[in-house]
């Protein structure tokens, strides 16, 4: 099996869960820079401008996460992903495996989400939350943040600002910070937070949670599910050859 899936000009990593786990550990314990991508539908059809500077830079991966990008690599290559690697899921097994000496700093969300989030990550694992700042008045002064961030010595910063805000954000400013592990996580803030609730467990088994979340934000989320998906899969049709 490729390793690689060229999706509308961005190379998504073919592989599982166990084995992206194993790898961003070990990146963790050795301080590697390495940041962490997860490419849905809405990521390639917001970060086109930004393919070029990914496609450069050897400290991003790109996992696949959702079914319009199992479906593209099916259509494009006649084989899905081995497995789904949504945020959602991804981030807290990630999180729960890394145990004590870990810390991690949380950037994003409205106003006492993040702090929300850092105290429902205690919950189910024993990494140290290093800080949080919420992502609103961060823009005032992106410098201080970095200093903010920096003097809080994390080993992992997750960014969560919705795409393309939380990618160039991090290009912008990932050599201005001394973080080995940097992950874009969406709206992971407000699932694990509880402020916004994720879709019962049947749809997720049926991946039908883009279908939940469109039925409960049909005024924020039809666009991207609609014109969205039309400019998705004509990208990851007629565009790039995988690898």
């Amino acid at each position: 099996m490729r390793t690689r899936c060229q999706i509308a000009g961005f190379e998504v990593r073919r592989t599982t869960a166990a084995i992206a786990l194993r790898f961003l550990i070990r990146q963790w314990r050795h301080r590697r820079r390495t940041i962490v991508f997860f490419a849905n539908a809405n990521f390639v059809t917001q970060c086109g401008h930004l393919r070029q500077t990914i496609a450069e830079s050897s400290d991003v991966i790109l996992l696949n996460d959702g079914l319009a990008l199992d479906l593209a690599a099916l259509l494009r290559s006649g084989s899905r992903f081995p497995e789904n690697l949504n945020g959602t899921d991804f981030t807290p097994a990630f999180l729960s495996r890394l145990g004590r000496g870990a810390r991690v700093f949380l950037l994003g969300g409205r106003p006492g989400v993040a702090q929300a989030a850092a105290e429902a990550i205690h919950g189910f694992s024993q990494v140290d939350i290093a800080g949080h700042a919420e992502g609103y008045s961060m823009w005032h002064d992106e410098a201080a943040v970095n200093r903010q961030i920096n003097e809080a010595k994390p080993d992992i910063l997750l960014v969560a600002l919705g795409n393309p805000l939380q990618e160039e954000w991090i290009l912008r400013n990932r050599n201005s910070l001394q973080v080995p592990l940097i992950l874009a996580v969406g709206s992971w803030f407000d699932f694990v937070s509880g402020y916004t609730p994720r879709a019962p467990q049947i749809w997720r088994r049926l991946r039908l949670e883009w279908a939940y979340r469109l039925m409960r934000e049909p005024r924020r989320l039809t666009g991207r599910y609609t014109v969205g998906m039309l400019k998705f899969f004509s990208m990851a049709i007629f565009s790039g050859d995988e690898t």
